[in-house]
């Protein structure tokens, strides 16, 4: 079965290998894997490493993207491998098709260049923006304490005593003309609630005729009050409608003087 190549813009790891199994480039060996020619389970991972790592101590020099790259590649073999190791059932389940593994691989490749790419476009942006980057640092020694002989007047003496002199100047009084002062109490509004109720019921229009509205305000707490001890009580048929005031009959018959 075919497996197709890696893309262009995914460079494979340049390793020569000499297993017992194989001798010969790490790309041959991942692509006779895939084919099942070589079965994974007879190769040892574990040298493929030790060998690479003996390949970067020659060069003496690391490419990144190279090495990045390998890293994904043995990651795949390892689950690969490891799922091929599942006894029974598993085994059987969990299976791979060589093109399905093929086209694990390759995803796992193309995701790793993904995120190369975006390592690279943030660490762009970074240099970019490396001047406008908050530095937070203590203030200079020189100007933290200015000396007698480098200090110079800034403003007149006499503007900074005429600036505490008005501190000290009383505000003018606070002009209150334009605030009502009330003109009734709670106990006129009781008293003239009590009287009204002597004579018998009353809407509460009657105890407000033509009354401002503080005066309204101060008769709806006096009904209140009344209400709270039990000298009146008050009716309404409709909303909005009209409000009829008339004293409680307490339980003993007789109403309140």
């Amino acid at each position: 079965m075919a497996v197709s190549a890696a893309p262009a813009q995914l460079r494979l790891v340049d390793l020569e290998l000499d297993l017992d199994v194989f001798a010969g480039p790490f790309d041959l060996l991942l692509t006779l894997i895939l084919r099942e020619e070589i079965d994974l389970l007879e190769v040892d991972l574990a040298e493929i490493v030790i060998a690479y790592i003996d390949h970067l101590e020659a060069r003496r020099e690391l490419d990144l993207e190279a090495a990045t790259e390998f890293l994904v590649l043995i990651a795949a073999l390892l689950e690969l491998k490891s799922r091929l190791m599942l006894p029974g059932e598993e085994l059987e389940e969990l299976e791979l098709e060589p093109g399905e593994a093929a086209a694990e691989l390759l995803e796992r490749l193309l995701e790793a260049h993904r995120y190369r790419k975006a390592g690279e476009h943030l660490q762009a942006r970074l240099a970019a923006e490396a001047g406008f980057r908050f530095r937070q640092a203590p203030l200079p020694a020189e100007l933290r304490r200015a000396s007698l002989q480098t200090a110079s007047v800034v403003y007149d003496p006499m503007r900074l005593g005429a600036a505490i002199g008005e501190l000290l100047t009383p505000p003018p009084a606070i002009d209150v003309r334009h605030l009502l002062n009330p003109a009734v109490t709670v106990a006129e509004r009781l008293a003239h609630l009590r009287a009204l109720l002597r004579r018998g019921a009353f809407s509460f229009e009657e105890a407000v005729p033509g009354a401002d509205r503080l005066t309204v305000a101060v008769t709806v707490y006096a009904l209140l009050e009344l209400y709270k001890q039990g000298e009146l009580t008050w009716s309404q048929e409709q909303p909005f409608g009209e409000i009829l005031v008339s004293a409680r009959t307490p339980a003993g018959g007789k109403r309140a003087a």
